[in-house]
């Protein structure tokens, strides 16, 4: 999909950012000529030409220190996780920026069990308790209630009406040399031993994006004036066969599973976000069958490429 450049250029804050789709925004703002600044605790420093501030971002008077008197037209935020993160970004944020856009996820949807794709009214952060006592700065606990902590954050947004945010509720990414999640490789190592894939009883299809196409849609985000919550996702549920398939490497065989652990992008509902609302907006998605093939194909290929460099 192109764009539209910005008319003249943007002051645009990237918290986190520093791999995977982040890396991708980050480049698609600084083509566009964006001026750039990157907040992360210093874990990687940005591509040249970019600004780099370091912060803990759990530390509210280092955030606020680092960030000094600066502004900005749009804030993108990839790694906010908890309501009290969200909470002190608010507290933050509120003057600094005309915009700041939450990389969210379709776990929000966790409880959700539809047969049809879900639109972002199944669930209205403006109705989501907001518990800040719960133990958010343990790993974890974060680690076992990330759409809860995610749905959270969301709250604390919606719940100031002059808050210029958008939730970005990203469906499962795949694709790229630099996937980091070992899912996908998860199946390859599984076809190559000849083990069978976990999977439930009864499996059920999910959205996904490609993970060039969800940097493209975090930066259409950053210039539109919509606000609240947005599903992404590419058009096309895939199901575990799907994703084997695009494998290339033969049939496989798959073990039912009544309870207990299931391979990834196997799951026990059904579990689509609706796109409807994005493409009203003005963006038009892919369809999975244009890079499902290439996606798989490029995480495995760098996969294989790493394995021979470490023997």
């Amino acid at each position: 999909m192109t764009f539209d450049m910005p008319v003249t250029p943007r002051n645009v804050l990237v918290i986190g950012g520093n791999r995977y789709f982040g890396k991708r925004l980050i480049a698609r703002l600084v083509t566009a000529g964006d001026r750039v600044t990157v907040l992360n605790r210093g874990s990687s420093p940005p591509p040249p030409g970019v600004e780099h501030l370091v912060a803990d971002r759990d530390d509210e008077a280092a955030l606020e220190a680092a960030l000094g008197d600066r502004t900005f037209d749009v804030v993108l935020d990839q790694v906010c996780y908890t309501p009290r993160q969200a909470a002190a970004a608010r507290r933050i944020f509120a003057h600094r920026t005309r915009r700041y856009v939450m990389t969210s996820t379709i776990e929000v949807y966790e409880y959700e069990d539809s047969a049809v794709p879900v639109p972002e009214s199944s669930v209205d952060p403006r109705g989501v308790a907001v518990d800040l006592e719960l133990p958010w700065n343990d790993p974890e606990f974060l680690d076992a209630h990330y759409g809860e902590g995610k749905r959270q954050a969301e709250a604390v947004f919606a719940a100031a009406p002059d808050f210029p945010y958008v939730s970005v509720r990203v469906a499962h990414v795949l694709g790229g040399a630099d996937d980091f999640t070992g899912r996908v490789t998860h199946y390859a190592e599984r076809l190559r031993d000849g083990e069978p894939i976990a999977v439930p009883a009864v499996n059920h299809p999910a959205t996904y994006i490609n993970v060039d196409e969800i940097a493209d849609f975090l930066f259409w985000a950053a210039g539109q004036d919509f606000t609240g919550p947005v599903n992404a996702a590419s058009h096309g549920p895939l199901t575990t066969e799907d994703i084997v398939a695009a494998l290339g490497a033969g049939p496989a065989r798959y073990r039912a599973v009544e309870v207990g652990e299931v391979s990834p992008f196997s799951f026990r509902r059904s579990y689509g976000m609706a796109n409807t609302r994005a493409e009203q907006l003005g963006f038009t998605f892919s369809h999975t069958r244009d890079w499902l093939t290439d996606a798989v194909a490029q995480t495995l290929e760098a996969a294989a490429v790493a394995v021979q460099g470490g023997n």
